[in-house]
């Protein structure tokens, strides 16, 4: 387990350095970025551009930027590219909005406007972004402003930017690299689900792989590399990713819930992780739909619905851990680096400070880390239930034996023999015989229990070393015992049997001062089809034929003979024979 761990810390190490390699890349590539925005503003949606430039509603600090309002403005100055390519291109983080305008605002007052909807946004092969054509951009013009109606998100105003080239927005090689390793990642704890699924049917599998999945579908739309091969609307990339984001949380608190080992979580506990689990898909779930009726407040709704979920991961992480629970100790160390990134993730949607889209990295390397350190947990859990359910499994088995078998003897009982009885007819044990052995409470009186007990088991051992395997021996209780028969000359075998116990007896049960003898009622059953009798019907017919057995003087068998029919015939056909 220690050399894992390191393992996985050095994968870590590995993965942080690429991303630091993967920065300066970026940086170099982005030379052509010409400029962010130096203001920002929101407004009604009634608000001209006019209006805009005339009032100072600019808010020209990096802070208080708002997404709930119908119209978000972006205010980009001459300065910031003077000197430098004239920018052509608007890009942004790809999130929803109705519309984006630009003007582009001359010396003289002119405006030269161009609007677009949201379907005409381009996303971007090789980062979740979309860019749009500014108007044209002359050595005449003082500022650029950029009017969005209903936006949805923050970093849709924070990570906006203008450019020469169309590929100054992307993802540097090395990025999208770390990217594609995350992914295929992911792929190998999923078969393992698979595998364990097929395996051992707990619902855990089925939350983790649903977790897996959600995390599959995050990397690939807030990663972006799901541009790279396909060209999909805004509108779609843009409530993807939250929407994926949401589904892997609740399902890593349904997992949790499911996966701790029993007792780890109190009931209470348990149930709040579960609840929390279903709001978190359920609700933030919608918010991610971003539909333009909830746009004042879906971007800080969704946020603050999802935020429970770390909050609760945390509570049960710790709980469990206090009540001493091995999984969670492996979850805690897989989750801690996501929940910190998402925490970090949750403070830029709330506004709370803006940053380079390059700190979504640290969130992808930490759901590399959770698959890695999830997969251990998922095999220790495995190996550890198999277990549990191995030693129940003994524990039934012997259970079972107890309830089935005769505690002195060794031998089955009647609550074994009647749960079977019909199947071994139908298997052929055509012959029952019911032993008894004569006298034999003389000998408890006589020689005391112990000294009985021991006849008993010799008795038993008599019928185990005819070594027949065509008989099956029962003792009823006391004194009785059963053996069922089947094949042929079984009047022949019973009858050795018979005669086998005294002299087992004697020789396993020194000092006994009479010999021990049984006597036996057989029953010999020639069916003419499947009957229908029961073992209550044999066993009164047998104690019937002992009766008169011991009647006659004891060690001896008396013995019948039954025929059978599924419709009775004519006359009597049934033929009785005894013998003594």
């Amino acid at each position: 387990m220690v050399r894992l761990c390191l393992a996985i810390w050095l994968w870590l190490g590995a993965a942080l350095c690429a991303a630091g390699l993967a920065v300066p890349a970026r940086a170099e590539a982005h030379q052509g970025l010409v400029a962010a925005p130096r203001c920002h503003a929101a407004s009604p949606a009634d608000r001209s551009p006019v209006a805009m430039i005339e009032r100072a509603a600019w808010n020209c600090n990096d802070s208080d930027w708002r997404a709930d309002q119908p119209v978000a403005w972006l205010r980009f100055e001459a300065d910031s590219w003077q000197g430098a390519a004239v920018p052509r291109y608007f890009f942004t983080r790809t999130a929803r909005h109705a519309a984006i305008t630009f003007y582009a605002l001359d010396a003289d007052g002119t405006l030269r406007a161009r609007r677009f909807a949201e379907s005409e946004g381009k996303p971007f092969a090789a980062g979740p972004v979309f860019r749009l054509p500014l108007p044209e951009i002359t050595p005449a013009t003082q500022a650029l402003l950029v009017r969005i109606e209903r936006p949805h998100s923050i970093p849709l105003l924070t990570e906006a930017g203008i450019a020469r080239h169309n590929e100054d927005a992307g993802r540097s090689l090395e990025e999208m690299m770390l990217l594609s390793l995350i992914l295929g990642m992911l792929l190998l704890p999923l078969l393992f689900d698979i595998s364990f699924y097929l395996v051992l049917r707990e619902r855990f599998v089925l939350y983790h792989a649903t977790m897996v999945v959600a995390m599959m579908g995050y990397v690939l739309f807030a990663g972006g590399l799901v541009s790279v091969v396909a060209s999909l609307p805004v509108a779609l990339l843009a409530i993807m990713a939250p929407l994926f984001w949401a589904l892997g949380c609740g399902a890593a608190l349904l997992f949790l819930s499911a996966f701790l080992e029993r007792g780890a979580l109190s009931r209470g506990m348990r149930r709040l992780t579960f609840g929390t689990g279903c709001w978190t898909i359920a609700v933030p779930g919608f918010l991610a739909l971003q539909l333009h009726a909830t746009q004042g407040f879906d971007d800080i709704g969704y946020f603050l619905t999802i935020a429970p979920a770390a909050v609760v991961v945390s509570a049960a992480l710790v709980h469990a851990i206090v009540r001493g629970s091995r999984s969670a100790k492996f979850v805690a160390a897989a989750w801690c680096p996501l929940i910190l990134t998402s925490i970090e993730r949750l403070a830029r949607g709330l506004g709370l400070y803006s940053g380079p889209a390059q700190l979504d990295l640290m969130m992808f390397i930490a759901t590399g880390i959770e698959v890695v350190i999830i997969s251990l947990a998922i095999a220790d859990r495995f190996l550890a239930i198999r277990r549990e359910r191995d030693a129940a499994l003994t524990e039934a088995r012997m259970l079972e034996q107890i309830s089935t078998r005769d505690s002195l003897t060794g031998l089955m009982n009647r609550r074994a023999i009647e749960a079977r009885f019909d199947d071994l007819l139908a298997q052929g044990f055509d012959t029952f015989a019911l032993v008894d052995l004569d006298r034999f409470k003389a000998i408890n009186d006589l020689h005391g229990h112990q000294v009985g007990d021991a006849a008993l088991v010799a008795c038993a051992n008599a019928i185990r070393s005819m070594g027949d395997r065509d008989a099956i021996a029962v003792r009823l209780g006391g004194e009785e015992f059963v053996v069922l028969l089947r094949g042929q000359r079984t009047l022949e075998r019973a009858e050795a049997l018979r005669q086998a116990i005294p002299i087992r007896i004697a020789q396993d049960v020194p000092g006994l001062e009479l010999p021990v003898t049984a006597s036996m009622g057989v029953i010999v059953l020639a069916q003419a089809q499947r009957p229908t009798m029961q073992f209550a019907e044999f066993y009164a017919r047998a104690d019937a034929l002992l009766y008169e057995a011991k009647a006659s003087g004891r060690n001896r068998m008396a013995y019948e003979r039954l025929t059978v029919f599924s419709q009775p015939p004519a006359g009597r056909m049934r033929r009785r024979e005894k013998a003594a």
